[in-house]
């Protein structure tokens, strides 16, 4: 029986609490920080995640058999290796591995080396800043600017004139994110999608295909954001688009770590473009995507944590999945009006509980809090992010799932909600 700590506080986390509570090989889940929606599954402790060696004497005092990293922060920093230390199982990657998510660079130049399609780039460190905006400027547009590192997910331009190119990179420089360098890259077409591979630094399983919703408005307009809805399965990715997926991009990104002597253990996300038959990677994370966990998760009929806990020690059970995708999931992100731009926090949540009538509907928590008592004593649910809640609904087809999510979401309400009204139109 595995006693489990759990890292993170958003939607991704409170999906991955109610997967782990809900496996019978679990004894006990703790979660840090966690939030009001994490707190129904899992006992809130609270830890300085960027301490280790506080996580680790934690595990240690509790008997804590699993760590499951959920943000890629800490493991961008380590955390991973710091318990493996102190000989602390842990489904996450180490710091080396989780540079395929923390530097773009490194991940472009990692699947150049190991053959694996992707757009052509051309990398610019932080001191080649007249460098990048010539290039930007003289590249065929539409074209792609990333900030080099870590950025929330939104350190992504899809500039459609030269002019936006420019500026996007002297933003990126002037420190919008952080100082690290730029990536400039071709812009690819076809339909995007994600694919999550559960790692044990040598085998994999892979989950329900999903597809995310990254812009903030309705018809994929406006600016990135981390995620605005996803639905899974998704059916662009077909039984042999899978294959094309494991044979030209998971396989050699195991195979590739494991040569250069870090090998890839925790989930292996892809971001995917596909065109026709062929496919090529957008992007890899570290971790589990928001908020397309929630919806992989919900279809997923499995004993999840026996599956971490397998991959952690290196020899992933795939018999812990009994099914990837029984019915269809769409989750619908409700957020604050501003985002991912400036936006207010600390208004009042209603309706939760009514939308959580339909049994077949669960309220992610992703940006929450507990507000100030009010004169009753109670601490009403206010908002504490710029993604506030995901609406997950599970149905026997998409459209009853989608129509399923839209009903719950009207249900709830706070001051500056906003989401869109279009999640998995694509596929319908």
């Amino acid at each position: 029986m595995e006693r489990i700590l759990l890292i993170g506080s958003g939607g991704r986390e409170h999906a991955l609490a109610k997967a782990l509570v809900a496996s019978s090989s679990c004894e006990k889940l703790w979660a840090t920080p966690g939030n009001p929606g994490i707190e129904r599954e899992a006992e809130c402790v609270a830890l300085n995640i960027a301490d280790h060696d506080a996580v680790a004497r934690f595990c240690m005092k509790n008997d804590v058999t699993l760590v499951v990293i959920g943000p890629e922060q800490p493991l961008s920093e380590g955390l991973a290796d710091s318990l493996r230390e102190e000989n602390i199982d842990v489904f996450g990657p180490d710091k080396a591995a989780a540079q395929l998510e923390s530097s773009k660079g490194f991940s472009k130049d990692f699947m150049a080396r190991h053959h694996i399609p992707t757009a052509l780039f051309k990398r610019f460190a932080n001191t080649q800043r007249t460098a990048a905006v010539d290039y930007a400027r003289n590249h065929a547009v539409p074209v792609v600017i990333k900030y080099d590192g870590l950025a929330a997910g939104k350190g992504v331009v899809v500039a459609t004139t030269n002019a936006e190119a420019v500026i996007a990179v002297n933003e990126m420089f002037d420190g919008a994110f952080g100082t690290d360098g730029v990536v400039i890259e071709d812009f690819l077409v076809g339909h995007e999608a994600s694919v999550f591979a559960i790692c044990d630094g040598r085998d994999y399983v892979t989950l329900a295909p999903a597809q995310d919703h990254k812009r903030i408005g309705d018809g994929d307009t406006g600016k990135n954001t981390g995620g605005m809805g996803a639905y899974a399965p998704a059916p662009v990715v077909t039984a042999d688009i899978m294959e094309t997926i494991r044979a030209r991009v998971i396989k050699p990104v195991i195979d590739g770590m494991r040569e250069e002597g870090s090998p890839f253990i925790g989930c292996l996300f892809c971001g995917l473009m596909i065109d026709g038959d062929d496919v090529h990677v957008v992007e890899f994370n570290a971790r589990f995507g928001d908020p397309e966990t929630q919806s992989v998760l919900g279809v997923l009929d499995a004993d999840v944590a026996k599956l971490f806990a397998s991959a952690a020690r290196g020899s992933i059970d795939a018999s812990a999945i009994r099914s990837t995708a029984i019915g269809h999931a769409c989750t619908v992100v409700l957020a604050s009006f501003g985002y991912p731009d400036a936006y207010e926090k600390g208004l009042v949540i209603n309706g939760i509980d009514d939308a959580e009538q339909d049994p077949h509907v669960t309220v992610f928590h992703a940006g929450t809090a507990r507000g100030a008592s009010d004169h009753a004593g109670e601490q009403p649910l206010v908002t504490n992010g710029g993604r506030v809640l995901g609406v997950t609904a599970i149905a026997d087809t998409l459209k009853n799932a989608v129509e399923r999510a839209y009903d719950a979401t009207a249900k709830i309400s706070y001051a500056t909600k906003i989401h869109r009204t279009d999640i998995a139109a694509k596929a319908l």
